[in-house]
């Protein structure tokens, strides 16, 4: 099993194909790599494509305090960095969009192109006031309880209850110190950097979209032509931002929708210049 050794911790990869653009694959909160199988089997005839656990989760090692959005921001480009790899597309599912949004921050030279895969916002305003909503959301409804909440309401009816069933018990496995820690964190990066760090973007950017939280803080699926404080705050900062919906499933549409979803990455890669041109947004 490869890992690369990261300050005191290890942080594991897998590693597989060949050919370019490097596709690099980046999970969700309580997630992990195998998140991404359809398509590592899907782009490996192709491109050099990366999947991780990051750190705190699956396969890596890990202490609350450093499972933040900055470092696994800087985890994706160490990892870039020691394989040697050139520009990379940077995929994120979910808190994984925050992760690859840090890492083409710190480091765009090493970014081709953006991939969000679910993306949504969860605070504004000011970071103190959106780490104190977060405790309190904790303290009122528990951590694991607030947990299987959020993550049964990933799938909508008629989902597969196999996977359902997979995906709760594995976030329901991630040690509590580390969640709580990392669902703070998350709260205050989003009202602290996200806007900063969609503002900058300057590579083609690829938003995909299949469930949204409403205004009852359900999340929902989304359905063709539906828009969303999302989409509105994509258009704002990239106005030239390739937005595709797909509808029908839940918040794992890599997993429940996989052709649909290898179809859409890989138009969309297919349009990426290839002399390394920034993005016209």
């Amino acid at each position: 099993m490869p890992y690369l050794e990261l300050q005191g911790t290890r942080l594991f990869y897998e590693y597989c194909g060949k050919g370019r653009p490097p596709l690099v694959f980046v999970h969700a909160y309580a997630g992990s790599h195998d998140d991404w199988q359809p398509q590592v089997e899907f782009f490996r005839t192709q491109h050099d494509v990366i999947t991780c656990d990051l750190r705190g989760h699956g396969a890596s090692g890990g202490d609350p305090e450093h499972c933040t959005i900055e470092t696994f921001g800087a985890d994706i480009n160490a990892l870039l960095s020691a394989l040697d790899l050139p520009p990379a597309i940077l995929i994120g599912h979910s808190l994984g969009c925050r992760v690859v949004l840090q890492a083409y921050r710190e480091a765009p030279h090493r970014t081709a192109g953006l991939i969000l895969v679910d993306g949504s916002r969860l605070a504004t305003g000011d970071p103190q006031v959106a780490e104190q909503t977060a405790r309190q959301l904790l303290q009122s409804v528990g951590y694991t309880a607030l947990l299987h909440r959020l993550f049964t309401d990933m799938f909508p009816e008629g989902s597969s209850p196999a996977l359902k069933d997979r995906i709760l018990r594995r976030a329901l496995a991630l040690p509590e110190d580390i969640g709580t820690n990392l669902l703070i964190k998350l709260f205050d990066w989003d009202a602290r950097h996200l806007d900063a760090a969609l503002s900058r973007i300057a590579v083609p950017l690829l938003v995909i979209q299949s469930t949204y939280i409403n205004t009852r803080r359900l999340r929902v699926s989304m359905q063709p032509g539906t828009t969303t404080p999302w989409f509105d705050l994509i258009r704002k900062h990239v106005p030239a931002a390739q937005i595709e919906i797909v509808s029908g499933v839940g918040h794992f549409a890599m997993l429940e929708a996989p052709e649909i979803m290898n179809q859409i990455i890989a138009a969309f890669i297919a349009g990426i210049p290839a002399d390394g041109r920034k993005y016209a947004g």
